[in-house]
């Protein structure tokens, strides 16, 4: 494990209010997207508040025979370097047609122009790439992950550097 990550989840649970209860399951450190690019550019947009939805294909935690994440669920937010960002609590998850995804989920996405065409262009070739990699064929109404979350710490947008 990265020593920079430890620090960072020590900060935050130090940054709560006396008498707040810790944490009873940790976190999990990951980032977001296939890339390191892309890690670091996702990962921006949570920092500056402007994406607090992700999407996942379905079909991946049942091959991986992962649990879908839960409210209350916390993620340590790594950048392509894998050091820390930030720390996000999942607030709502739902299991969807990919087809059933509105505008509004993919404006709280935060990416692109923020538009549902923008949104189903761009997750079609990352869950087709899933989908290519599980032997499975994408279609229209296979399910997806969608879920919700909020940044906690830190609690403000650090300056941005000139």
């Amino acid at each position: 494990m990265n020593p920079t990550i430890d620090t960072f989840w020590t900060a935050y649970l130090n940054s709560l209010p006396e008498g707040t209860p810790l944490p009873q399951k940790g976190y999990e450190a990951w980032g977001f997207g296939r890339t390191p690019e892309l890690a670091s550019r996702l990962g921006a947009l949570v920092v500056q508040g402007t994406k607090t939805a992700t999407t996942s294909l379905f079909w991946c935690y049942e091959a991986e025979n992962e649990p879908l994440p839960e409210p209350g669920d916390l993620s340590l937010i790594i950048d392509g370097d894998g050091e820390p960002l930030c720390i996000i609590e999942t607030t709502e998850v739902v299991v969807k047609p990919f087809n059933e995804v509105d505008a509004d989920f993919a404006w709280d996405e935060g990416e692109g122009d923020r538009s549902l065409a923008y949104w189903r262009e761009v997750h079609w070739e990352v869950f087709a790439e899933d989908c290519a990699d599980l032997g499975r064929e994408p279609i229209e109404t296979m399910l997806v992950v969608c879920e919700r979350f909020r940044k906690l710490y830190p609690s403000t947008t650090p300056p941005a550097h000139g």
